[in-house]
């Protein structure tokens, strides 16, 4: 019985890594796709933040009540429920800089997890990989900067000291 638990246990681990990203879950274009304006050899991340959409139910008065001049209701009112969506908050679609794919080596995604750690918001192993751990250690640090993403942002790459800042000429 154990032999055949262990080719089933890789079939199964195998398998799971090949499933589709969760839906509203970012990930890095890394340069695939890219906002209008964006400069050449750039790579970017975008996020797609749906609609607020508000299910709306009113009662709407067809036809008003009928009443006799001493105001005593002859026919009352009908009246018909609605129901109907408003559109609270527009999709929105955020684009950020992210560093490009040949600078996230092992050794960098390992500086990453460091000054993550450094700063309390990072507590598994050094592991060199952009694993859940560190994705939510970056999401947990770029949410205070206004960047709902776990996919790191050139700019919080900079902060971190990961990234050289340009100076202006």
């Amino acid at each position: 019985m154990m032999p055949f638990r262990l080719p089933c246990l890789v079939l199964a681990l195998a398998l799971a890594a090949c499933q589709p990203t969760p839906p509203g879950v970012d990930r890095p274009n890394l340069g695939a796709e890219t906002p209008p304006g964006a400069a050449p050899g750039t790579c970017w991340g975008k996020k797609d933040t749906p609609a607020v959409i508000e299910t709306v139910t009113e009662q709407v008065q067809l036809t008003p009540a009928e009443t006799d001049a001493t105001g005593r209701v002859l026919r009352p009112a009908t009246y018909a429920t609605v129901t109907r969506q408003a559109i609270l908050q527009e999709r929105v679609t955020t684009w950020y800089e992210t560093p490009c794919a040949d600078v996230q080596t092992p050794e960098f995604i390992a500086s990453v997890q460091r000054a993550l750690a450094a700063r309390g918001l990072y507590t598994g192993q050094i592991t060199a990989r952009f694993d859940a751990r560190t994705r939510a250690a970056i999401a947990r640090y770029q949410a205070p900067l206004g960047l709902d993403s776990d996919t790191l942002s050139l700019d919080s790459a900079r902060r971190l000291g990961l990234v050289a800042t340009p100076i202006p000429d």
